[in-house]
């Protein structure tokens, strides 16, 4: 017979790395009141909405969570997580920011606009990610991603 947990119905989250002029990562810090990792840092993206396409969905939740309109390059990663009610599967890219709102292509810090969901931001280098108290969902993403780099 199997277990509850396999019965859960699934849903997809989208994140992004999103990498500044020198290469660093952009971290957000959740709100201390979040139901879920609050006061836990994370990677901008969200949940994909029925019949949302999945770059769609991450350039909103990216949008809404920190002014920046990005571009997604290429997929490192994934990861997954389990709430009471479902599992949660996460498509983890990396991008940049779109063409024309950054000179370089790339996010500056002063350009980051936080939404009410997240009370900080850190650009990181990729090797450092790991030493933050990251979401458990991402630790294991994170030690890949910095060899990788």
């Amino acid at each position: 017979m199997e277990n509850s947990s396999s019965m859960k119905p699934f849903s997809l989250s989208v994140k992004i790395v999103v990498k500044d002029s020198q290469g660093r990562c952009l971290l957000l810090r959740r709100s201390r009141g979040s139901k879920a990792n609050g006061g836990r840092w994370d990677f901008p993206g969200g949940k994909v909405d029925a019949g949302e396409s999945f770059d769609v969905a991450l350039a909103r939740e990216v949008l809404e969570e920190t002014g920046l309109k990005v571009v997604a390059e290429r997929v490192v990663g994934c990861a997954e997580s389990e709430t009471p009610s479902k599992k949660i599967a996460y498509l983890i890219l990396e991008g940049c920011v779109e063409p024309g709102q950054a000179e370089s292509g790339r996010a500056h810090p002063e350009e980051v606009r936080l939404s009410s969901e997240h009370e900080a931001f850190v650009w990181v280098e990729p090797g450092k990610i790991q030493e933050l108290d990251l979401c458990p969902q991402f630790r294991k993403f994170a030690r890949d991603f910095s060899n990788q780099e």
